[in-house]
């Protein structure tokens, strides 16, 4: 007859207070809620990002077309400038108005342009005027004078020499050692070199405006130890826009990215 409670016999089920059998098998331990195993240790899904709200941008309009007016004294080279602002600023004409050396501040003041290249001496009460560049002066001469043996002239050279002048003297008083012409001053440089060219006394004049109204007839060479011709760019104070700021920028050497 076998003994009831023996170290060898199978522990009696434990009721619940509801009468069922609970097993006190370890099995049960690892359940988690529902019956279902635990998932801690187990990798997570990151959570969704909440989309972002893009409103709608507002349209970029085309730069609308424009022009910018350049006037020019004669003689006065922006060509490369010019070919420039072509190239940066495509929306933005580039517009050359020619200037007389005579009306270069009237024609800032009066509207017609919006910035100039202008000579010395000018007048820049109530402007903006930056140096840009020198031009050296130059002997014009017809093309049979004993000046134009000399590669270059200084004003000793010059002793004697009927001086023929203009009302578009940029250069002023040059203080040479010439004789002064019995005929009036000439109305622009152009006629002075008309009557050089016919053997009638030499002009000295800024080297630009012997190559611009060069002739088979006339020569030139350059005057050392004489006043040079300074060429500017000029507008008048409270006028300045982007344009101008960005044309400034330009003849100034400064790159597209550059800041001011």
């Amino acid at each position: 007859m076998s003994r009831r409670g023996g170290s060898g016999g199978r522990k009696p089920a434990v009721r619940s207070a509801k009468g069922g059998a609970r097993s006190t098998a370890g099995g049960g331990r690892n359940a988690g809620k529902n019956g279902k195993g635990t998932t801690k240790g187990a990798p997570q899904r990151p959570a969704k990002k909440a989309e972002k709200v893009v409103f709608d941008a507002p349209p970029v309009l085309p730069e609308e077309p424009r022009t910018l007016r350049l006037g020019a004294v004669p003689g006065a080279t922006p060509g490369r400038w010019i070919d420039t602002w072509n190239t940066r600023m495509p929306n933005v004409a580039l517009e050359l108005v020619p200037i007389p050396f005579a009306r270069q501040r009237a024609a800032l003041t009066e509207g017609g342009i919006d910035l100039a290249l202008v000579r010395a001496p000018f007048d820049d009460d109530g402007m903006h005027a930056i140096p840009l560049y020198e031009e050296l002066p130059v002997v014009i001469a017809s093309a049979d004078s004993h000046l134009l043996a000399a590669d270059e002239l200084v004003p000793a050279d010059l002793e004697g020499e009927t001086l023929l002048t203009t009302a578009e003297d940029v250069l002023g008083a040059l203080a040479l050692p010439t004789t002064p012409s019995s005929i009036p001053p000439l109305d622009t440089v152009e006629n002075a070199v008309e009557t050089v060219a016919a053997g009638v006394g030499i002009l000295v004049a800024p080297m630009s405006l012997a190559r611009l109204h060069h002739r088979k007839d006339v020569e030139y060479r350059i005057l050392r130890d004489a006043p040079v011709s300074p060429v500017l760019l000029a507008w008048p104070k409270g006028a300045t826009t982007p344009d101008i700021e960005a044309f400034v920028g330009v003849v100034r050497g400064r790159t597209a990215n550059s800041s001011r």
